[in-house]
């Protein structure tokens, strides 16, 4: 067990009060046979541009799905429940599309036929848009439309370098989540039609890994062998801050043959740098600070420091009607909070390989019995490890439970420490076996089915013209933000561009 870094007096009850979380979820537009909707992001939810609470992801066919900011569980995931109310409305208004319940895709199109996200005629509209351009150039569309959630968590009095601290044992424990909430073990051959790939038949068109958990974070995922160069340092914000610059400003010859347009002046991506923009760097988790209008988001970490993190490995649950429940919320509580009070040294080239490695084993065999993953050098049973991990929670959860005069948080864990004892209780275990009970081992089918069943259970839940009122002032206001934004442009958009990616934005002035 790792040792405390701090006594645990100084998680008051206050600070664990203080504690803040939000949700964004993305999922994809679907028609009733499972196949992806192909048509625009509809006007009833308002501009993906400016909607606060309702944007689009990579593709015009995910939405993605936003909280604000809630000092309690619950009252975040009622608010999500909200948004996906009045998603659900609009889209069984205009048609009979629903939304998707798993993180791997739906049966999908070719590459080119899947549509970007669009974002009106502005400047900032059009570099959204673009940069969804250079994404499906570099990495393939198919692979953009993997949906998960990610979940954006802080706490009170917490410096810079005590949140990448926290980082560093996030990125050290990420198997023992990709383990008990991964639920995506099969997928439509459709994803990875033309492309290498590990996985096995499991029957028709449906491929799967038998002990995986989560394919969207393993080898099908979100990979790449530039990406793969990278070596971002989490040992302090100045040294993230650098690596992060470097793949933001080195040009990459693949991107740079590629160029900017094509020789119809069409744009193809935002720059020929490894990186576009922060938000390519896939991770894990990442440092997060709320930028101004226009700022890059490097330069506000350099600025005002972390603010907070947002985990980024959760599947969507196809079991829960919006995608997670309060159950893995309390859980995600106790995890952060025992990466951050527990002694974080700093990470090094071997131990980065051997975390990349053991994400890969977990998504892909996961549920294997007698997995090994790599620790200090050595093999260690991947069941031996969670029961270490689970057993120090235990501290943690009884801070929360005090804190908030409930025993919500020890039922969690208590909930994880079965689900390792017993795997068949693992969200991927269940997906298969439901699969394979009621669906024929057929994903698309499985998944249709329980896309079906969350929606009617949301829009059986108790909705008020009040609520449907505000819903539809909110996305009209959206429709004259983004009027306006679009309205007050100035320069062409070469010239945005030019500006935005510029490195003298990067820096501190």
């Amino acid at each position: 067990m790792q040792r405390l870094t701090a006594p645990l007096g100084e998680l008051t009850r206050g600070r664990l009060l203080g504690i803040r979380r939000g949700i964004e979820k993305e999922s994809l537009r679907v028609q009733p046979n499972g196949a992806l909707a192909l048509t625009p992001h509809p006007m009833a939810l308002g501009s993906a541009l400016t909607h606060p609470n309702i944007t689009t992801d990579f593709c015009e066919s995910q939405p993605e799905l936003i909280t604000g900011v809630h000092a309690g569980v619950q009252d975040c995931l009622d608010e999500l429940t909200q948004v996906h109310q009045f998603t659900y409305r609009a889209l069984c208004a205009a048609g009979d599309e629903m939304l998707w319940a798993a993180s791997m895709p739906c049966g999908l199109p070719g590459d080119d036929a899947i549509p970007l996200g669009y974002y009106g005629s502005s400047n900032i509209g059009r570099a959204k848009t673009v940069y969804r351009m250079g994404l499906g150039h570099r990495y393939g569309r198919r692979m953009q439309t993997i949906s998960g959630i990610h979940y954006n968590w802080s706490l009170p009095g917490v410096s810079s370098e005590q949140y990448f601290g926290l980082i560093r044992n996030f990125r050290r424990h990420a198997f023992l989540l990709l383990y008990l909430l991964g639920a995506s073990p099969a997928v439509c051959s459709t994803f990875v039609a033309g492309r290498p790939h590990e996985l096995q038949v499991l029957k028709g068109n449906t491929l799967y890994m038998p002990h995986g958990t989560s394919l969207r974070m393993g080898r099908l995922g979100y990979q790449s062998d530039a990406q793969a160069s990278l070596a971002v340092s989490y040992n302090s914000l100045e040294g993230y801050a650098t690596s992060l610059q470097d793949a933001l400003t080195r040009p990459w010859p693949a991107y740079e043959a590629m160029g900017i347009q094509n020789a119809q002046g069409e744009y193809k991506q935002l720059a020929t740098s490894l990186l576009q923009i922060e938000n390519e760097f896939y991770g894990t988790i990442r440092p997060k600070r709320i930028i101004h209008p226009g700022e890059r988001p490097l330069h506000a970490l350099r600025e005002r420091g972390v603010e907070y993190v947002e985990v980024r490995l959760l599947d969507l649950n196809p079991f829960e009607p919006i995608g997670i429940s309060a159950q893995t919320l309390r859980l995600l509580d106790v995890f952060l909070l025992h990466c951050l009070h527990s002694d974080s040294p700093p990470d090094s080239p071997q131990e980065i390989a051997d975390m990349a490695e053991n994400q890969q084993r977990t998504a892909a065999r996961g549920r294997e019995l007698g997995l090994t993953l790599r620790r200090h050098g050595r093999d260690v049973l991947l069941t031996e490890w969670a029961g270490e991990l689970l057993q120090a929670f235990v501290p943690m959860a009884q801070a929360l439970d005090d804190a908030h005069g409930c025993s919500d948080y020890n039922a969690a864990l208590s909930s994880a420490q079965a689900a390792l004892q017993q795997p068949s209780l693992l969200p991927s275990a269940r997906v298969l076996e439901t699969m394979a009970a009621a669906h024929d081992n057929s994903f698309v089918r499985f998944v249709r089915v329980q896309s079906l069943q969350m929606q009617q259970a949301l829009l059986g839940l108790p909705w008020s013209p009040a609520q449907q009122e505000r819903f539809e002032i909110m996305a009209q206001a959206s429709l004259v933000d983004q009027h306006d934004i679009e309205a007050a442009d100035t320069l062409s958009f070469e010239a945005f561009r030019q500006n935005y990616v510029s490195p003298a934005r990067l820096e501190l002035v």
